[in-house]
This record gives structure tokens, sequence and C-alpha cells, in this order.
């Protein structure tokens, strides 16, 4: 005849040690290093030899256009003027990202399409 109790006994036993190796293996895992993960090369830095030309923008060039009605065909105009490198039109509850961009030329439009603002940023 077959003890039940020393059979259960032993079942757990031998689950207990498997499980305990296991959760050694799995924690030695968890723990070992992979490979680097790639980083973002880094910004440039400016340096001699780069041109500067072109990389600010002068809103208070292109002022006199405040009022005006806005056109898509005047955009090369307020560009060229303010020396922005990029240009966003800004309308009333449109969403925008906040960074600031020095080369950028920024149009803040009121509802009826009339210039109310030039930024750079």
């Amino acid at each position: 005849m077959v003890n039940v109790s020393s059979l259960s006994h032993s079942i757990k036993k031998q689950l207990g040690s498997g499980c305990l190796v296991l959760l050694a293996a799995s924690l030695l895992t968890a723990c070992a290093s992979g490979p680097d993960p790639v980083s973002a090369p880094p910004p440039p830095t400016g340096g001699q030899g780069e041109s500067t030309v072109g990389a600010s923008c002068d809103s208070e060039t292109v002022q006199y256009a405040i009022g005006e009605l806005f056109d898509e065909a005047n955009v090369p105009q307020l560009q060229s003027e303010s020396g922005a490198r990029q240009v966003r039109v800004l309308r009333p509850h449109s969403a925008a990202t906040m960074d600031y961009r020095e080369d950028r030329l920024n149009i803040h439009l009121e509802s009826n399409d009339t210039i109310e603002a030039l930024r750079c940023g």
C-alpha cells in the first residue's frame, strides 16, 4: 500500500527545488546585460567653418504685415525679409509644439485670417 502522505511530501519537495532553480535562473537572466542601447547623435556645436547665414530670424523687419489679410503667396516674401529658414502659420485654437527655433518665423492669425503677430521662435 502506498502512503499518500509521504508521496505528497516527496512531490512537494521536488517541485519546491525545481521552482527555486527556475527562480534563480530567471533572476540571473534579468541581471544579464544586453547590447548597449542606441543613443541619439550629439547636437551640432556650431563650430568654425559652419555657415551662420540665415541661422536666425528677425521679426522686426516684417512687422509692417500686422493687420493685413494673410495670403499664402506672401509667405516666401515674409520668410525672405525676416531671414527665417522655416515659417509656421498659427491659427486660433490650433495645436503647436512649444519648441523654440531661432530660425523660424511664426505667423499668428486672427479668426478672420488677419495677421495678428509675427514672432520668431
